[in-house]
């Protein structure tokens, strides 16, 4: 009996020093398994401006990436057989983009700067040879398209400047003289009064004809399907610098020196016109709405051309809908909607307004494009993947390019969910929730509250490297698509109006109580991040608790009057709070900055930007960390040199994110 007993408690032994060792084998695997990090996302190469060609058998498309060899970034065209083989069709060395079939199927045509470092229309011929320069702008081509029977292309271009007159000397620019309302944006700095105009390019002689002018801004072009008429959007109000009333117009390129007619004539933002195929009808973009226009949601509507009378498409009400297009009879509209924390890809009847989603839930549509025969490729971002195009099948998406498929192979990413919560007043809000590779049911981890921008966005399920990357370094990131949040109908935006700083603040603040509740998070260690937007509620939280142990504020506002006048945003101002030297909209101005409350501020705050920023100037970050400095706070101001709102750069994007980790692993996890 002894002996027995001895002899099984051995096997029980030796049982459990197996199993321990198996666990910690499986443990250790797991920990070597490879995970997301600065250097792959750098490698990641982004695809955009798919076409599918007349007869159906190429898909063309962009592909753009950093070059982390050079500091830089390069783009270039590829082309893929409906099987799948893809070749690069433009030269290494120059960027290349916008790729735009001809209708006879003969042409690819694509913008490059290839010669001259300006940005013109080339041509390839299907048949072989070298590319062609068509165009020959001294200031560049912005965009353009082919005419419907192929002999001529519409172009949008700036006026020349002094420089592409060749009447500046080099590195000497000239004084900046203003004179106008609107004189900054990002990325381009101090504005003159050259305009962007529409011109039309004749391919068989080269003629080029400008067609419209006047000091005005005319962009979004397109043909009417019988080549006639261009359609295109313009603010032409008395004073178009103090407002952002822009409208559809046409021209009649058939006469001589045409005039442009004025298609829709309401108070609010009208944009984005697509001919229907009998150029009868035209689809656009409207604001048309009783809420403060900057928060007014973009609708679908459909104007008469005949009537002059437009429709607002119901069933898409208060629904911001892009990339829309006609089906060949006309009868339906296809376009990308933004839905609950969705980006589906929809079809929609005309005539009864049903809605048919095409492709939606996880798969997040950025673009798509439609054949002759009726197939549809998309380029679709997954949770834990990055995006790819497919194409719909009957039963659903079929992988059509692995553009990163070798790069991503192996790494274990974190699980993404979406989950539902209820504010303190019972409003039902959406959270997405990204945990970490190695996530243990039970355990409570360090978390990131990760603010989005905007505030007119919203957080949905496409591949998000920030949190991932936080996800990969042991965070749990929370996500809240706070109030102000487009996606969730007009009432929803409108929630943010006159509370910034606010609602959002404890939209956020809820999100992470109920993913404390849930036991995910360790309520002792978080973190608050966002950029934009983000950053100004980041500011803001600081300000109103110090549950978080670090912050990450980046490209922010802090004493937001101090932006009036210097950033590029003086129209929106003037819509909400309001021109700030008026005695009713002072307070509004005060009320929403969180610089007066910077002396509450006791988190270690990391703050960062671009030196050229003009959308939420570096000014903002300065004041932010010269007070909290001041007032010894832990904090460190990063600034990257010529950069504006986002970065360009790979290896600014790699300090900045080599940063983030090193600030939360300082004041999070170690302390």
């Amino acid at each position: 009996m002894l002996v027995n007993s001895i002899r099984k408690r051995g096997l029980e032994i030796l049982l459990l020093a197996l199993l321990s060792f198996w666990a910690a084998t499986a443990s250790a695997a797991k920990d070597d398994a490879r995970v997301i990090d600065i250097d792959t996302y750098l490698a990641i190469k982004n695809v955009s401006g798919i076409t599918v060609s007349p007869d159906d058998a190429f898909v063309a498309y962009t592909i753009s990436n950093y070059d982390v060899e050079n500091d830089g970034s390069e783009s270039a065209v590829w082309m893929q057989t409906s099987d799948g083989e893809a070749l690069r069709v433009t030269a290494v060395g120059s960027a290349a983009w916008s790729p735009q079939w001809s209708p006879d199927d003969r042409y690819l045509a694509i913008l490059s700067n290839r010669v001259g470092g300006k940005a013109q229309v080339w041509l390839l011929d299907r048949r072989g040879g070298d590319a062609r320069q068509l165009t020959h702008l001294r200031q560049g081509v912005r965009s353009y398209a082919w005419s419907p029977d192929g002999t001529q292309l519409l172009l949008i271009a700036q006026d020349p400047s002094a420089a592409d007159l060749g009447e500046e000397v080099a590195g000497k620019p000239r004084p900046y003289v203003i004179d106008r309302l609107q004189f900054k944006r990002d990325y381009v700095g101090y504005l003159d009064n050259r305009r962007m105009h529409i011109y039309v390019f004749n391919i068989t002689d080269g003629e080029l004809r400008q067609v419209t002018f006047g000091d005005y801004d005319d962009s979004q072009a397109t043909w009417s399907p019988d080549g006639k008429h261009i359609a295109f959007v313009s603010n032409r109000t008395d004073w178009p610098d103090s407002n952002r009333n822009t409208d559809l117009w046409r021209v009649d390129i058939s006469e001589e020196q045409p005039q442009p007619e004025q298609l829709t004539t309401a108070s609010y933002a009208d944009s984005s016109p697509v001919y229907s195929p009998d150029g009868t009808r035209i689809a656009y973009a409207t604001n048309a709405s009783d809420s403060l226009p900057v928060y007014a949601i973009p609708q679908l509507a459909i104007l008469d051309l005949k009537s002059g009378q437009s429709q607002i498409i119901e069933s898409l009400a208060e629904i911001n809908a892009w990339n829309y297009r006609f089906s060949s009879d006309g009868k339906r509209l296809s376009a990308i909607i933004e839905y609950r924390g969705e980006q589906q890809l929809i079809d929609i009847d005309l005539s009864s307004g049903a809605v048919q989603r095409l492709i939606d839930g996880k798969d997040i549509v950025r673009d798509y494009d439609i054949g002759n025969s009726g197939e549809i490729f998309a380029v679709v971002a997954r949770p834990q993947t990055t995006p790819e195009i497919y194409r719909l099948g009957e039963n659903g998406l079929l992988p059509f390019s692995a553009i990163n498929t070798k790069l991503m192979a192996g790494i274990s990413f974190g699980a993404v969910e979406k989950h539902r919560y209820t504010a303190q007043d019972g409003t039902d809000l959406d959270t997405f929730v990204v945990f970490p590779p190695d996530y243990k049911k039970g355990m409570r981890y360090p978390a990131v509250l990760h603010t989005h921008g905007g505030p007119w966005a919203q957080w949905d399920w496409r591949f998000n490297f920030e949190s991932q990357l936080f996800a990969a370094n042991g965070y749990i990131v929370i996500m809240p698509n706070f109030r102000g949040s487009w996606g969730y109908g007009q009432a929803f935006a409108d929630a943010l109006v006159g509370k910034w700083g606010e609602i959002d603040y404890q939209d956020s603040m809820d999100a992470m109580d109920f993913a404390i509740a849930e036991g995910w998070v360790d309520g002792d260690r978080m973190a608050v991040y966002g950029w934009s937007w983000g950053g100004f509620l980041t500011n803001h939280v600081i300000t109103k608790t110090d549950r978080f142990k670090a912050a990450i504020s980046g490209a922010s506002e802090t004493l937001v009057v101090a932006n009036y006048g210097h950033d590029e945003w003086q129209r929106l101002w003037a819509e909400d709070p309001g021109l700030p030297w008026l005695p009713e909209t002072r307070p509004v101005w005060d009320k929403v900055s969180p610089f007066y409350s910077l002396d509450k501020v006791t988190t270690p705050t990391l703050i960062v930007g671009g030196e050229d920023d003009w959308n939420m100037p570096i000014l903002n970050s300065e004041q932010l960390y010269t007070v909290l400095k001041r007032r010894g706070i832990p904090t460190q101001l990063v600034i990257y040199p010529g950069e504006g709102h986002s970065l360009s750069l790979p290896s600014y994007e790699k300090d900045l994110y080599t940063r983030y980790i090193d600030w939360l692993q300082k004041y999070v996890l170690d302390e």
